[in-house]
């Protein structure tokens, strides 16, 4: 076993390590959800901004902002919460969630941008942690928040690097500064009160003098993103569905207590202009200033920690799913589990955005770009739950059940913020994410999971066909090509495949019936499942059904009684004529089938010149005299016509109208009908007409050259002098017949 181990990938040692650990890398509720994500919540926001954010909305503005932050936080939650309890989040947490519901191309268009989040927000938190260390050092002591900046980055980078059990004892430490620090605060707002000098009237609504409202809300926001901090551990608890609901959750509801309480203490302990230009101001208030000092640096140091230790994480579920460039590199992890090749990663990039946060503004710019990346996600968390939900299917049965309002709610108000918030940006931030979803969708990505959506386009079909069934019938408008193909072996629709691709494209449909008499004889049909597959790489719906029975008629006829009910039937049949058909089969074939509303296309393929050039289509249009009117039903016509156009379209070729009349005074008659015609019918203007005073056979001798000839079919008709037409021709023809909810004029 070692020796295989040592010869093999990194995933097989990384495995036989995982079987060894029994579990020891692995993190609970408090250790592994809660900490990360209050650390985080209770982070540089809150010692930094909170005050600013008081004094720039006032009391009730503020506590607006903090309601509706917390009420998306809240709500992204409570759906966070119910899908783990579901199923088994893997790693990635938001990435994880989102690929199990909606697909990888969805997570992974979603988890970019999340990740890209997660490392821009580590230079947030060291930004913030070096204004706090600015703030104790004297003014000419020559250290700039470069420097300061940098030497965290550093610091932090190692401390994550090493380990996330050993960030997570770290975590428990500043944890408890942080405590001691919001003692001292309310401490000090106690002993103010005590010497009377505390404000006696807040300002209720501030005049939002240095931004507005939804800035203010911007700014705030990345407060509340720390949940993300949490999930995106999910890869290293022992238990994600048990603990990410408890610690998400109680560390939301926490972080909320803790920003009322404090908000009501700041516009009691410090004026507006104290709030908007003092960003200590809590230790000038507090009891002991050292202890709000020491929680300020910790929270901030602890929220750079956590996203330094969360994001790596995301990246390396993205890479191990194909979804970035350099995926097997980046997916590799130490032998205690660590993604250290994606934590190198991360770090560069953590150390590029710090530079242009130092760069570009501060903390204020760095918040508003966190804030639209996390909209993003939550929103699309709330939209998986609320899929999930709406589907209603047997598998979603999550222990923790929330109404469907919750998620509507998540979703409308990320929607609502970003909107309000930076409506370029949000939209910049969407081309991205459907960008970044088109590239991955056309990468074909491959997961083991079974996802949500085809039950979802399920679901939406199964509404629209009941909808449908309450509305009056109108085949003629919504008319496309949907062919039933019966063929005993597979080479017959081979033959056929580029005709009925150019038939089909780009709307239209293929159902290929194999019918078989024995399972000996099913062996010629097992290619058809690729075939079909092919049409559906071509972006044609296709699907193959087998059948066993004896009568190739029988078979037909059957199939075609159990289609004419479904909703989406095919509505036309194709049949294959050859110069050796068996004429009588055929004949019973075509009668048994003219009361099942569907059109017959009976096909001879010329076996030497097949389709030819693809260019010219010539449809025979029978003498309608002598009333000549055009009305919404034509003659045997329309099915005629709708394929010609259809093959135009798709060969980039021309059609010729042709008729054969008896004298030259019909003649003018049939030329002016002709030409309405290609009027009504909306044909295409290089649609040309030609009418031959000659008998009918006679005309298609003197025709011009055509690549196919498509020609009325009776509906009695005589497939004797159908098969000489067709040899007499001398090129494919196409015979059709109408269905009757056909319409070219329609």
């Amino acid at each position: 076993m070692s020796e295989q181990i040592q010869n093999g990938s990194w995933r097989a040692r990384l495995r036989l390590r995982r079987e060894e650990a029994d579990g020891d890398n692995q993190f609970g509720t408090f250790a592994g959800v809660f900490v990360p994500t209050i650390l985080t919540i209770l982070g540089a926001i809150m010692y930094l901004r909170l005050g600013w954010v008081a004094g720039n909305a006032g009391l009730l503005g503020a506590l607006l902002i903090i309601l509706l932050a917390h009420l998306i936080t809240f709500t992204t939650g409570l759906s966070v919460s119910s899908v783990a309890t579901n199923t088994r989040v893997g790693a990635g947490g938001a990435f994880a969630i989102i690929s199990q519901s909606l697909g990888i191309e969805i997570g992974g268009s979603v988890g970019v941008p999340l990740f890209l989040a997660q490392g821009v927000s580590v230079a947030l938190y060291i930004l913030a942690f070096a204004e706090a260390v600015i703030s104790l050092l004297p003014p000419d002591s020559g250290v700039t928040l470069w420097m300061i900046s940098l030497a965290a980055f550093v610091l932090v980078f190692a401390i994550a690097y090493i380990s996330a059990r050993f960030a997570s004892r770290i975590q428990l430490l500043i944890l408890l500064g942080i405590i001691l620090s919001l003692v001292s605060i309310f401490l000090g707002g106690a002993v103010l009160a005590r010497e009377g000098m505390l404000v006696e009237a807040p300002v209720l609504w501030g005049p939002f003098s240095q931004a507005s409202f939804w800035t203010t809300f911007a700014v705030f926001f990345p407060a509340v993103t720390g949940i993300m901090t949490g999930i995106s551990m999910s890869g290293s608890l022992r238990d994600p569905r048990t603990s990410i609901p408890r610690g998400t959750m109680g560390a939301i509801l926490v972080g909320f207590v803790a920003y009322v309480s404090l908000t009501f203490w700041l516009v009691k302990v410090a004026t507006p202009e104290e709030l908007l230009n003092n960003s200590t101001v809590m230790v000038n208030k507090a009891m002991w200033g050292w202890a709000v000092y020491v929680g300020m640096l910790g929270a901030t140091f602890s929220s750079a920690l956590g996203s330094l230790v969360a994001a790596p994480r995301v990246m390396q579920a993205l890479a191990s799913k194909q979804v970035l460039p350099k995926s097997d590199f980046l997916a590799q992890e130490a032998l205690n589990g660590e993604p250290r090749k994606a934590a190198l990663t991360t770090g560069v990039i953590s150390l590029v955005a710090l530079l242009w946060a130092l760069s570009a503004g501060g903390i204020n710019s760095v918040a508003q770009v966190i804030t639209m990346f996390f909209l993003i996600t939550y929103a699309m968390l709330n939209l998986v739950v609320l899929a999930e939900q709406q589907l209603q299917t047997v598998s979603f049965r999550p222990t923790l059940h929330i109404s469907r309002l919750v998620p509507f709610i998540g979703l409308v108000g990320c929607i609502v913020a970003m909107a309000l918030v930076a409506p370029l940006f949000s939209l910049v931030a969407a081309v991205l994410v459907i960008s970044l979803y088109v590239v991955l969708t056309r990468r074909t990505l491959v997961d083991d999971r079974n996802d949500i959506r085809s039950g979802l386009f399920f679901s939406l079909a199964e509404w629209a066909a009941i909808r449908t069934s309450h509305m009056p019938s109108a085949p003629q408008r919504t008319w496309k090509p949907v062919v039933l193909a019966p063929v005993r072996d597979t080479s017959t629709l081979r033959g056929t495949y580029r005709f009925l691709h150019s038939l089909t494209w780009p709307q239209g449909g293929v159902h290929a019936l194999g019918i078989y008499a024995s399972e000996e004889e099913k062996t010629r049909l097992q290619d058809l499942n690729s075939l079909t597959e092919g049409f559906v790489n071509d972006g044609i719906y296709a699907n193959a059904t087998f059948l066993e029975e004896v009568d190739f008629v029988n078979g037909v006829r059957a199939a075609t009684q159990v289609l004419r009910e479904t909703f989406f039937r095919p509505n036309i049949l194709l049949l294959r004529l050859r110069a050796d058909s068996d004429l009588d089969k055929l004949q019973e074939l075509v009668d048994k089938t003219a009361a099942y509303s569907m059109g017959i296309l009976l096909l001879y393929n010329h076996p030497v010149n097949g389709m030819g050039r693809e260019q010219m289509i010539t449809v025979w249009v029978s003498n309608q005299g002598p009333e000549w009117k055009l009305d919404l039903r034509l003659s045997n016509l329309d099915l005629a016509l709708l394929v010609a156009y259809q093959l135009a379209q798709n060969w980039n070729g021309r059609i010729a109208l042709c008729m054969a009349v008896e004298n030259d005074v019909v003649k003018e008659q049939a030329e002016a009908y002709l030409q309405q015609l290609i009027i009504l019918t909306r044909l295409p203007s290089t649609t040309s007409k030609q009418v031959f005073v000659l008998p009918f056979e006679e005309a298609i001798q003197a025709g011009q050259a055509t690549d196919l000839n498509v020609f009325g079919l009776a509906h009695d008709p005589d497939l004797h002098f159908i098969q000489r037409l067709a040899l007499a021709a001398d090129t494919s023809c196409v015979f059709v017949r109408d269905s009757g909810e056909e319409s070219a004029l329609a």
